[in-house]
């Protein structure tokens, strides 16, 4: 092992690595903040409201990350439409694609994770509140969710862990993020155990840290296996 060599272009990994972090980070939130409608949609009685988010999950949880990339950065450019659109400074960048396509796919994931949690709430405690006389709105607000985020929290910090690793899928649309600076190093160096194992490491650590973090946000909570029975 040529550490040497590794100590060399640390900075240059550890770029790369801010950047991983950086898209997770976006696209687990807004992914979050998408999912929370389509989960509750996905939770409802009336089939219609069902049928919208459903199509949407089937998409996104049906066909690979690698593909739905590929679909952004290089099909969207083919319609004129959108290279005329006021998106197409966005679209035309790696970046911002590989920020949408992480986002809409996680979103999927989490919507289900919303759903599962929402309808693992025992009904005496909606219909508790109900009895109190609050209103459906702030029922969803007080109890529900609340409620659902404990229950979804676990499976949830899952999702965050598979988004992390999933991400080196955005150094095939030439985005240099972790997996992608690595794979530039080594076109230089030709030395891929050292640079990989680096790598590797870096994503061990981060991947260590935010468990801690969900482990320490579940035990504030006090998120327990058997609180959605």
């Amino acid at each position: 092992m040529n550490w040497e060599l590794i100590i060399k272009w640390l900075p240059k990994i550890a770029e790369g690595g801010l950047l991983t972090l950086e898209l997770v980070a976006i696209a687990v939130i807004a992914g979050l903040l998408l999912a929370i409608p389509l989960g509750i949609a996905r939770a409802s009685r009336h089939w219609w409201l069902r049928a919208l988010p459903y199509a949407y999950i089937f998409f996104f949880r049906g066909t690979p990350l690698l593909v739905q990339l590929f679909l952004v950065y290089y099909g969207l450019a083919q319609f004129e439409a959108v290279r005329e659109g006021p998106l197409w400074p966005f679209l035309r960048d790696a970046y911002w694609c590989a920020v949408v396509t992480l986002t809409l796919h996680t979103a999927a994931y989490i919507a289900e994770i919303l759903r599962g949690s929402i309808q693992a709430i025992p009904p005496g405690e909606i219909e508790a509140a109900r009895a109190l006389g609050m209103s459906n709105l702030r029922t969803l607000v007080h109890i529900i969710l609340p409620r659902a985020a404990r229950i979804g929290l676990p499976a949830y910090s899952n999702e965050v862990i598979l988004m992390l690793k999933a991400s080196a899928l955005a150094s095939t649309i030439t985005l240099l993020e972790l997996t992608g600076m690595s794979r530039t190093i080594i076109a230089r160096t030709y030395q891929p155990v050292e640079i990989f194992f680096a790598a590797g490491v870096f994503y061990l650590v981060a991947a260590y840290v935010l468990v801690q973090g969900f482990r320490l946000l579940e035990r504030r909570l006090r998120v327990d296996a058997c609180q959605g029975r």
